[in-house]
């Protein structure tokens, strides 16, 4: 039941009914168990579910139920996909097929009226692939449409083809950069970005579709953060974004890519510390938002308000950030963790505590849901709570797995200042009273790399805020305030 249980658990409080009604429908027999089963999976239970469901062991029969709800649930995934977000591309199709079939049946009248609304519908989502084929068939039976001009339907196929091609080679251009990150992460973002253009022949200019820009900005951002350096990829992304904005009024048509692209650039900003900059972007972003379609909404409002909060948070505000998250119909492990970090900034740390446990699977469960950067600061958080609550044998179990877990990795991709941080901070809960000592702020001045306020990535700063505060013997809060405040 894992792989159902993995999908399952990422669904929203609404697909999760969407999913239940779906089931009913299905369902032909009365005594058919299969929405008890998912009620009980829904419950966080997933042991001894035979005998839950048929008052005996019976792995058989729960097996074949497994089988027959996982078919299901694969069906409800594909059938809200078709709906949703390919449901143009798909009337595209039955439109240009529809034609087709009209043409061979001399129902010419019909076949033109038919391939002009699939020629719509491919257009809309700027559909190379599709509108190859509808151009094709077009001037295959442009000798009976007097309204037809062969030669600009050639001209008007021909600029499709290069666009098609285009997107071929963007798509080439994804995947080599996408292959050089895996296989060297700590890499130039922006070199391996360029020579890969470079090698297909192809330039970053405003020609570039909205989906295209959005790619780039979003393999860069990914990257950054992987590498925790969002301050030498930003004036690329800002280069990106300067190409978007001269692509001139944004249609609804794009609207999609383009509140990806301008998030992105916000984001770019929080966590470069230009947090006015970024408060401007999220304001926009809400703003076009409160006049968009319910789709919209759904995908961006609760990452919009994660980073209202972050902004909050960082600018003196962590009660609003606080009151943002608690307020939000958002349950993503992402508004969770954030939640969790501002009641640890706010030294609520039983608050914390209670939340960060309601974060129950295991850490490879949350690696293939969030990302390695996500898993660690959740255990880097967890670690200093148990400190900050005294419990000596979770401290001690924690860090050990600490360094087993994430060793190796963090000195793979050139991070470790964490496990310098992580020897510190037992340090100071094996020995609290010396952490005020001037030999240990010598040993903490000498143990890092200090790369300037300026560079240095938010939440590595927000971490060792913790530890200056116990040094100092200061509210934490303001400390990390103090440290990430740029000059001005």
């Amino acid at each position: 039941m894992s792989d159902f249980y993995d999908v399952y658990s990422v669904f929203s409080v609404t697909e999760k009914k969407e999913f239940a009604s779906f089931l009913r429908k299905r369902n032909r027999r009365g005594d058919t168990k299969n929405l008890e089963l998912l009620r009980l999976l829904g419950s966080g239970q997933t042991k001894d579910l035979d005998i839950a469901l048929y008052g005996k062991p019976s792995k058989g029969a729960l097996h074949a139920l497994s089988k027959r709800l996982m078919d299901t649930l694969v069906d409800f995934v594909a059938s809200n996909s078709f709906a949703d977000e390919t449901s143009l591309e798909l009337e595209a199709m039955k439109f240009l097929l529809a034609s087709r079939i009209f043409f061979e049946q001399k129902l010419y009248r019909i076949a033109f009226k038919t391939i002009r609304k699939a020629e719509a519908k491919a257009l809309e989502t700027d559909n190379y692939a599709i509108l190859n084929e509808i151009h094709h068939t077009k001037i295959q039976y442009a000798h009976l449409n007097q309204e037809w001009v062969l030669t600009k339907l050639i001209a008007a196929s021909e600029r499709n083809h290069q666009l098609l091609v285009q997107d071929m080679q963007l798509n080439m251009v994804y995947a080599k950069i996408k292959l050089e990150l895996r296989q060297n992460p700590t890499a130039s973002v922006s070199a391996i970005i360029s020579d890969a253009f470079s090698e297909f022949q192809l330039e970053i200019t405003e020609g570039l579709t909205y989906k295209s820009l959005y790619q780039l900005m979003e393999i860069t951002a990914t990257s950054a953060k992987l590498q925790r350096d969002f301050y030498t990829v930003s004036p690329f992304m800002r280069t990106l974004f300067a190409k978007v904005k001269q692509k001139g009024e944004v249609t609804e048509k794009y609207m999609y890519y383009y509140l990806n692209i301008a998030y992105l650039m916000a984001a770019t900003d929080f966590r470069n510390k230009a947090f006015e900059t970024s408060k401007v972007q999220v304001g926009y972003i809400e703003e076009v938002l409160g006049d968009s379609k319910k789709h919209l909404q759904n995908v961006f409002s609760g990452r919009v308000a994660r980073l209202k909060a972050l902004n909050e948070a960082y600018t003196g505000n962590i009660q609003k950030a606080i009151d943002l998250l608690c307020n939000t119909t958002d349950t993503s492990l992402n508004n969770k963790l954030l939640l969790v970090m501002c009641f640890f900034l706010n030294e609520e740390y039983q608050k914390a505590y209670r939340l960060l446990n309601t974060l129950k699977h295991t850490d490879d469960w949350y690696l293939k849901k969030m990302d390695w950067p996500w898993v660690l600061k959740k255990n880097s958080i967890e670690i200093l709570l148990l400190i900050e609550l005294d419990k000596l044998d979770l401290v001690l179990n924690r860090m050990q797995r600490f360094s087993r877990r994430f060793g190796k990795l963090l000195k793979d991709v050139g991070e470790q200042r964490v496990l310098i941080f992580m020897g510190l901070v037992k340090e100071y809960y094996d020995r609290p009273m010396a952490v005020t000592s001037e030999v240990f702020m010598e040993k903490v001045e000498h143990s890092f790399d200090w790369i300037g306020r300026e560079q240095e990535d938010i939440f590595v700063m927000s971490f060792f805020a913790w530890l200056k505060a116990k040094m100092e013997k200061r509210k934490l809060y303001e400390v990390t305030l103090e440290l990430v405040s740029l000059p001005t």
